[in-house]
């Protein structure tokens, strides 16, 4: 059992949430409260707070599982389930800077040759991680194997990033930026931005997904070698409920309000409209 041999006072239970199944004990007659604690400690951030949940319990007799009664507690081994209720479409894709993080991917000299519109990506970029000072929101950054690649280009500034990694791992969901996430529990949404579109971007993406977080890609801030490439995975990433924006989108949704105390700052950050990057070109 995860929590020792069960005793007198405690009762062992499994644990189910998405994929995932864990054995556990919790103390004989634990309710609704103990037992959706017991959830958040066993899979922390990969449950989204903000939502609302069932939890269900396997029902021998009706072979699968079923709603816990009113007053529900746990009083024999039993089978537990969390279960995500259907988010409210008009909560989908906001952004506010208190449950916000920015991922930067890959930002690197070596790639400035092969990317295409990489001056633009850098130009955009910059934009963001400069909103991200001005709104105090945690920034995360990645180095794809910066032995070979080098560091992140010099006109981005990382002063203040919260983490900055080394990787060859293409996903950036890696332990640190796992341990780094649970740092700030109250984060749900992930602005990422970076390259390529199709590799990097994609899997990190992908990844944050399957764990709760809702996925903001900048797609004026990201690019791949190949225009293909970048435009395939950008309509797969939106097919599969990604979201798709853009740089001035996500920084004026984040200050939301044309009194908010940041807003000048904000809006000086964009007065010129950022590069199209390709984005409206054929070519």
């Amino acid at each position: 059992m995860a929590d020792g041999h069960c005793n007198n006072n405690h009762l062992p239970v499994l644990f189910s949430y998405s994929v995932f199944s864990r054995p556990s004990s919790v103390p004989v007659g634990s309710g609704h409260e103990v037992l959706i604690q017991k959830f958040l400690s066993l899979y922390g951030h990969q449950i989204d707070v903000h939502r609302k949940f069932v939890i269900q319990s396997f029902s021998e007799e009706w072979g699968q599982y079923i709603d816990l009664p009113k007053g529900f507690s746990v009083s024999e081994k039993c089978k537990l389930r969390l279960v995500p209720l259907q988010m409210d479409i008009t909560t989908l894709g906001n952004l506010a800077p208190s449950t916000t993080m920015f991922f930067c991917c890959d930002m690197q000299e070596r790639f400035r040759p092969a990317i295409k519109y990489f001056g633009d990506i850098i130009s955009v970029g910059q934009r963001l991680l400069q909103g991200a000072r001005i709104l105090g929101i945690p920034v995360i950054v990645s180095e794809q194997y910066p032995k070979g690649l080098g560091a992140t280009v010099q006109e981005m500034d990382l002063t203040g990033a919260k983490l900055v990694f080394p990787k060859t791992k293409f996903s950036m969901l890696l332990p640190e930026v796992e341990a780094a996430l649970a740092e700030v529990p109250s984060v749900r949404s992930i602005v990422l931005f970076g390259v390529e579109t199709h590799v990097c971007i994609q899997q990190t993406a992908l990844d944050l997904t399957g764990r709760g977080f809702e996925v903001h890609i900048v797609a004026d801030a990201t690019s791949s070698r190949s225009m293909m490439d970048r435009m395939f995975a950008l309509e797969r990433m939106a097919r599969t409920g990604i979201i798709v924006t853009t740089s001035e989108s996500v920084l004026l949704q984040l200050v939301a309000d044309k009194e908010h105390p940041k807003f000048k700052e904000i809006q000086n950050l964009i007065k010129a409209s950022a590069p199209e990057s390709g984005l409206l070109s054929k070519v």
